[in-house]
Parts: structure tokens; C-alpha cells; sequence
């Protein structure tokens, strides 16, 4: 027998362990070969419409004869609004299995759904005002979709800093869950609060708001939702992913602590 054989009972012990946790936590060297490549594709894809959309912005699309060029801001909030409800989608999907299911690629989805419904919102929050400052010559009023906008971005902030912050038990998860099913609860209010309270905000898409006269524009406004709807789908995937492979990775070291690996 060899000098390090009193350890052997552990290592056979997590060896008959790993493959159930890897299904559980989901183990990053078990992604195929193949997942890469999509997501390499994804990430591409979404560069290049990207890329595609702020020339057409730029180079191809009139300038709208009131606003001026300030328009063409448009051709972005909306697409960032659209992304936030997709993040905030997923985190509610992520959130409701969580309290369903209880395993962690549910809990990981929803923190990545969470985390990207931020990051779109604070979009939509930096665009939003800079074009008002020109529509309405304020940079901020208290419209009601702003208003339902603001609240919630700052459910999601409150989710984030909440996982960010506190430990990591399921009655922390199922808080958090329960917090995204709550901001989920928020995103129809904001669609239809135009039309249920008015306000400021014109009904471009779909009403006579006005500011898609040119078919150059809706064809820009189109450009902009599928770029924002690959860069949300990249950046879920990406994080999704990230916290994986950060579940596993402290589930190991938990293990090798119990292990006595690594001790002096």
C-alpha cells in the first residue's frame, strides 16, 4: 500500500458521488463540444447584428424631421426594453422551477435572467431620458411607464444585490425566487399603462405615435430587436453558464475540505 492510501476511502467516496452532483450542479466538463461552438456562433451572430444595425442607424435610416437625429435613439431603447422582458422571462421561468425543483441550474438561470433584466433596464433608463430631454423638454417625468419601468429595474437590482450579498442557502434562493416572480408580476403593468393611464408616452409600434413614417425605420427598429434579442440570449447563456461552473467549483472544494484534501 502506498503513503497516501489512508485517503483512498474519500476519493472512492467522491468518485461515486461525482457523477450524481455533476447531474445536480451540472459539471462545465461535461458541455459538449458542440454547446461551444453554438455559443460561439451566438456571440458572433449577435456582434455582427450589432455591428449591422448601428451602420444602418448611422448610415441608412433618415433623420426624422422634428426630433432630428435625437430619433434615432429610438431605434435602441425600444429593442433595450424589449431585452429587459426577456431577462426578466427568464427569470421568472428560472424562479418558478427553482421552487419547483430546487436544483441549481434552475437557481442559475434565474440569477442570469436577473442580472441581464438589469443590465437592459439601465439601458432603457439612459436612453429613455436623453431622448425625452428633446421629445418633451424634460429629462425625466413621473409617466406612468417610466414610473412602472423604474420599479422594476430596481426589483431586479434588489435581487442581484440580494445573491450578491447574503449566503447561499435555499431560504436565501427561495427569497430571491420569490423576488423574481414578484418583479415578473410588474411587466405587464408596464406594457399596458399607456393605455390604461396615458401619460407622456407615444404608441409608436402599434398606434399613431408617429416616428416610423420611412420604411428605412421600421426596417432599423427590426434590426434592433434581433440584435438585442442575440446579445440577451448570449449574455443569459454566458452567465447561466458562469454560475455553474462557480457552483461546482465550491461544491468541489466543500468536498475536499470534508475529504481532508489539502490539509497540512
Amino acid at each position: 500500500m502506498g503513503p497516501n492510501d489512508e485517503r483512498a476511502p474519500h476519493k472512492v467516496a467522491l468518485a461515486a458521488n461525482g457523477d450524481a452532483e455533476r447531474r445536480a450542479v451540472g459539471d462545465p466538463r461535461g458541455a459538449s463540444a458542440g454547446s461551444s461552438v453554438a455559443f460561439s456562433v451566438l456571440l458572433a451572430a449577435s456582434a455582427l447584428a450589432i455591428i449591422g444595425t448601428l451602420h444602418f442607424v448611422a448610415y441608412v435610416v433618415p433623420t426624422e424631421a422634428t426630433m432630428g437625429i435625437v430619433q434615432k435613439i429610438f431605434y435602441f431603447h425600444a429593442p433595450a426594453g424589449y431585452a429587459m422582458y426577456l431577462g426578466a422571462t427568464v427569470c421568472f421561468i428560472g424562479s418558478a422551477g427553482y421552487l419547483a425543483r430546487g436544483t441549481q441550474r434552475w437557481d442559475s438561470l434565474a440569477k442570469a435572467g436577473a442580472e441581464v433584466a438589469v443590465a437592459m433596464g439601465v439601458i432603457v433608463l439612459v436612453t429613455g431620458p436623453l431622448w425625452a430631454a428633446k421629445a418633451w423638454g424634460v429629462y425625466w417625468t413621473w409617466d406612468p411607464r417610466l414610473t412602472t419601468s423604474l420599479l422594476s429595474v430596481l426589483i431586479y437590482i434588489a435581487y442581484v444585490v440580494l445573491r450578491a450579498f447574503t449566503g447561499d442557502s435555499d431560504a436565501e434562493r427561495k427569497f430571491a425566487a420569490a423576488l423574481g416572480i414578484l418583479g415578473a408580476a410588474n411587466l405587464p403593468i408596464i406594457h399596458y399603462s399607456v393605455k390604461m393611464w396615458g401619460g407622456n408616452h407615444p404608441t409608436v409600434i402599434m398606434g399613431k405615435g408617429g416616428g416610423l413614417g420611412h420604411p428605412d425605420m421600421k426596417i432599423a427598429l427590426g434590426f434592433g430587436f434581433l440584435s438585442f434579442t442575440l446579445l440577451t440570449l448570449a449574455l443569459v447563456w454566458a452567465r447561466y453558464r458562469v454560475d455553474l461552473a462557480s457552483a461546482r467549483l465550491a461544491e468541489l472544494e466543500q468536498e475536499a475540505l470534508e475529504a481532508g484534501i489539502g490539509e497540512d
